[in-house]
């Protein structure tokens, strides 16, 4: 017999209770932005702003756009995005790995999670990947330390919806901290000779006390990580279990795109890393392409998906000889009326990953302070 509405409403709760249960302990806040960026979002949002404006300011002279320096990050409520972004000027990373946007979204994360997967080429270079991540010694770090990436990299700067203007290459660091939480004080961004705090907030006199935010998908630390299930499968299904996608995109390019993000900016335990590599192998849509360039003109293989809706391809580059992480770029795969084929979106090229003691500080003065 098959199963009512509500009962099969049921088997699905209890299924992502479940798979919440797999997390490591703490609430999991869908309000703290992502640590990778997501030009799409950033496009998203931009438009939901003109949007409002013109909603509620028909009548007034049209002011220009505050423009961010760079794009912003959204995760769940796009209000929220649009009111930390503009107050606490929070904006993080060059190469996410998310693209544009998304095709038809998927029926859900039980269909979806394992359905296919990927390439067979994708799929043996992802399990060479993840043998040699497994291979790599990882330091633990520290709950009261910071996970410190410097890249290199240029955005899509032009308008929402329009021609595809790269911008300037430009030298980024950032500061993660790796404390469990909850905390509103993320980390920290120097960029555009710059220093931005990476906060989370609003800008309505909320209190930090409920505003602030643990350890999880979206705010990962080493801990965190460390603590994720090492199981390809079971790690697939929380990710699916916590993304949520607008109407429209494409759950997979979603879910690829926040594995993009940690391992890109992330530092995390052997065992997690392989996992995570060994998971994107079983999303479907995820192919191999032979030779992509990162942001400093180093080669290498890539692991891609291709977001058909807007006509582009996301490419995680590695080292084509150790498989070491390059970088990240996106790239029109087909001509739109925004860009020809072939043209780069963004791109972000990964120079040196480590582990310092404090917001703001290079790994060369730690090692000069005598602590690595």
């Amino acid at each position: 017999m098959n199963a009512t509405p509500a009962g099969a409403e049921q088997e699905e709760r209890a299924e992502l209770d479940e798979l919440r249960r797999l997390l490591p302990a703490g609430p999991v806040e869908r309000q703290v932005l992502s640590p990778g960026r997501r030009s799409h979002h950033k496009d998203v949002l931009m438009q939901l702003i003109d949007r409002d404006h013109e909603r509620n300011h028909a009548d007034s002279p049209v002011r220009p756009r505050p423009r961010l320096p760079r794009p912003a990050l959204v995760a769940g409520s796009v209000a929220l995005a649009v009111a930390v972004a503009l107050a606490a000027g929070l904006t993080v990373g060059i190469g996410a790995g998310r693209g544009d946007g998304g095709t038809a979204a998927r029926p859900g994360a039980s269909s979806t999670a394992g359905a296919g997967g990927g390439s067979r080429g994708a799929v043996v270079t992802l399990d060479r990947i993840a043998a040699v991540a497994l291979r790599t010694d990882v330091e633990p770090v520290g709950d009261g330390q910071f996970v410190y990436v410097r890249s290199r990299g240029a955005g899509n700067e032009g308008v929402f919806d329009g021609p595809v203007v790269l911008g300037k290459m430009h030298e980024r660091q950032v500061w993660f901290s790796q404390r469990q939480g909850p905390v509103t004080d993320v980390g920290l961004i120097r960029e555009y000779g710059q220093d931005w705090p990476i906060e989370v907030g609003v800008p309505d006199g909320t209190d930090p006390k409920d505003a602030a935010v643990p350890a999880g998908f979206d705010r990962p630390t080493y801990a965190w990580l460390a603590a994720l299930p090492t199981d390809p499968d079971a790690l697939l299904k929380l990710l699916y279990a916590d993304t949520r996608v607008e109407e429209g995109e494409d759950e997979d390019q979603e879910v690829f795109g926040r594995i993009g993000d940690l391992i890109g900016e992330q530092i995390m335990p052997s065992a997690t890393a392989a996992a995570f590599y060994k998971a994107t192998a079983r999303i479907p849509g995820v192919t191999e392409v032979a030779d992509a360039v990162d942001a400093v003109g180093r080669h290498g293989i890539a692991i891609a998906r291709e977001d058909t809706r807007h006509g582009t391809r996301t490419e995680w580059i590695f080292d084509p000889g150790t498989l070491d992480y390059l970088g990240v770029r996106t790239v029109f795969s087909r001509d739109t009326e925004r860009a020809e084929a072939g043209t780069v979106y963004d791109t972000s090229a990964v120079l040196e990953r480590s582990v310092v003691d404090k917001s703001g500080q290079e790994p060369g003065e730690r090692r000069r302070a005598g602590r690595g």
